[in-house]
């Protein structure tokens, strides 16, 4: 018999990977994640869309995945946002709300809001989150929640978050495209997502920048006092590492991956013994110091981008709970060592922890957005879901012939 229940997915739209997390939620919030899905992405650069068809076939494939793992027919998602042109603008607005004894409501906090917004985000830029930092109430401020207090002006001081708007519109519309009837609840810029899923709550309240190293561009978000204090995405990722070993050492990028994946690690130095491996029949042998030299040089041009956003946002030797590492470049074995001796900062590796279900699957750095995606979904309520022991597997030729039906060319 069929079953109606709500669920919770979050989609992570990466360049190099789109990944998907599909979880239960019970009446009393718990979670169990019933169902995940990863596939090769395309059509993307530096986390924008230059190819529709690419991140559609991906993202296609990995929700047929999930479904078919969890039994539920997806009809709504919380997706993620990435590239440079993710900023975050600080900015602050003023009301009058009445006499000394109005009580402050859901109207007021919209309108100051407003206030807050207006003339203040670039034309081309897309609002994702206002994120609140302080209400100031007649004079009185750090106030988290005016909700119920009494007041005649009130003031708030917020971090607004934007993106490039043909950006969001063309991730939009791969996933309307892929079925109508599915439900974009909100996109997220991927580093905030996978900060939901690997922070502390002591972390966020003391000072902490979550590093999220993806194939194609890292990005940086700074916590303090429990509110996003900054957040900013940098061009470049773990795929620069393997493109720039693929030329120094005039190797395929396939072969240049398999080395990195298998050999490279944030301890440099420790090992002088040459690389070995063997690629299709062919034993290939490499000098490990020249190896350790490109990847070397590659990291610290990453990190220090990344010090010129935490210096940007003013918290350079200000976080106390220092760096957490995720993504896919996370993975690097000793990175964190390495990661610690330039920023000079304590760092860790964060990855997704306490999931029931199938979740230990997804415990992982690479995993940190979708999950935390996922997690996002949950908090706003989820959407309904009919899961049965079959699921209706996507018509692709159909879609395909729907999408670009619509695209003139």
């Amino acid at each position: 018999m069929d079953e109606i229940s709500r669920y919770a997915v979050g989609l992570d739209i990466g360049t190099a990977n789109v990944r998907a997390v599909v979880a239960t939620v019970s009446g009393n919030g718990g979670l169990s994640v019933i169902g995940y899905g990863e596939a090769a992405n395309s059509g993307m650069r530096r986390g924008l869309v230059v190819n529709l068809s690419g991140p559609t076939q991906a993202i296609d494939q990995v929700l047929n995945g999930a479904e078919q793992m969890s039994g539920c027919n997806v009809k709504s998602v919380t997706a993620s946002v990435n590239g440079a042109s993710i900023i975050s603008t600080r900015t602050e607005g003023m009301i009058a709300v009445g006499a000394v004894e109005h009580e402050i409501n859901d109207g007021d906090l919209a309108r100051v809001e407003e206030v807050a917004l207006r003339g203040r985000i670039p034309t081309n830029q897309k609002t994702l989150e206002v994120v609140p930092l302080e209400f100031i109430l007649d004079g009185q401020g750090e106030i988290k929640n005016p909700l119920g207090m009494t007041g005649s002006r009130l003031e708030m001081r917020a971090n607004v978050v934007s993106v490039l708007t043909p950006n969001y519109d063309n991730l939009k519309r791969v996933i309307s495209s892929l079925n109508p009837e599915v439900n974009l609840e909100q996109m997220t810029p991927s580093v905030m997502a996978a900060a939901r899923a690997v922070l502390t709550e002591r972390q966020r309240e003391n000072g902490v920048a979550v590093v999220d190293i993806g194939a194609a561009t890292t990005g940086v978000a700074i916590y303090e006092d429990n509110d996003l204090q900054y957040i900013g995405v940098v061009p470049v990722g773990s795929n620069n590492i393997t493109n720039d070993l693929a030329v120094m050492l005039a190797i395929d990028t396939e072969i240049a991956e398999e080395i990195k994946r298998r050999f490279v690690t944030g301890n440099f130095g420790a090992v002088e013994s040459p690389v070995v491996i063997r690629w299709r029949g062919k034993e290939l042998h490499f000098d490990r110091r020249r190896i350790d030299g490109v990847v070397r040089e590659r990291l610290e041009d990453i990190l220090s981008m990344v010090r010129k956003e935490i210096k940007k946002a003013h918290y350079d030797q200000r976080l106390p709970e220092g760096v957490v590492l995720t993504g896919g470049g996370a993975k690097m074995r000793d990175i964190d060592k390495f990661v610690r001796e330039t920023l000079e900062t304590s760092v860790k590796i964060g990855a997704p922890t306490g999931l029931v279900g199938v979740g230990e699957a997804v415990q992982r750095p690479e995993f940190a957005t979708a999950v935390g995606l996922m997690l996002l979904s949950a908090e706003r309520g989820g959407g309904k879901a009919k899961r049965s022991g079959k699921t209706k597997k996507r018509d692709s030729e159909g879609f395909f012939g729907r999408l670009f039906g619509k695209i003139k060319f």
